[in-house]
């Protein structure tokens, strides 16, 4: 990974703004209307859709697909595989004010694997763990297990899925065995 996405092996859609500074990693598309920040870290084989903005200090890591109108703020780690679909939003201000000189950013993890469905928020300071599947339209204010399946507002548990996002359980105080 450089940091020029004037390569052969990346693809930045005309209309994209990729600032210097920014690091894209081999095999990327960044699609229309797309922003990464400088120092913002995407890895490869990623998919960055239509309207993305992925701000300052952000982590992507490869093979992550960001679908179109998604904003990932500061704060924000993203690990491998991870799908985060249409207009989801992450927060990173649990107090926010147009004007506060205290602020601070609070950090929110995505572990790899996980996948956060259209129109879902996420609230600072959380974990989504390795695997876990966040359904369409929640409002995620806590840590999120590794394979569980949460849905609402708030979220609340609803089950288990494995890797391919089967569910595998629907008792939701009960993770079933693995391996």
């Amino acid at each position: 990974m450089t940091d020029t996405t004037d390569r052969p092996d990346v693809f930045v859609h005309p209309s994209a703004d990729v600032e210097e500074g920014a690091q894209v990693g081999d095999g990327t598309k960044v699609w229309h209307l797309a922003h990464i920040r400088s120092s913002a870290r995407v890895g490869a084989g990623c998919v960055i859709g239509r309207n993305v903005y992925v701000d300052a200090g952000v982590t992507v890591g490869d093979l992550v697909k960001i679908q179109n109108n998604v904003s990932v703020y500061q704060g924000v780690t993203i690990e491998d595989e991870v799908f985060v679909g249409p207009c989801a939003v992450f927060t990173n201000d649990f107090r926010p004010r147009a004007q506060n000189p205290d602020w601070t950013i609070t950090p929110t993890m995505v572990r790899r694997g996980a996948s956060i469905g259209a129109n879902a928020t996420l609230i600072c300071g959380i974990e989504i763990g390795e695997y876990a599947m966040i359904a369409a339209g929640s409002v995620v204010t806590r840590n999120v297990e590794p394979y569980q399946l949460v849905a609402g507002n708030p979220a609340r548990p609803r089950g288990w899925v494995d890797e391919r996002g089967e569910v595998v359980s629907r008792d939701a105080d009960n993770p079933p065995q693995r391996g």
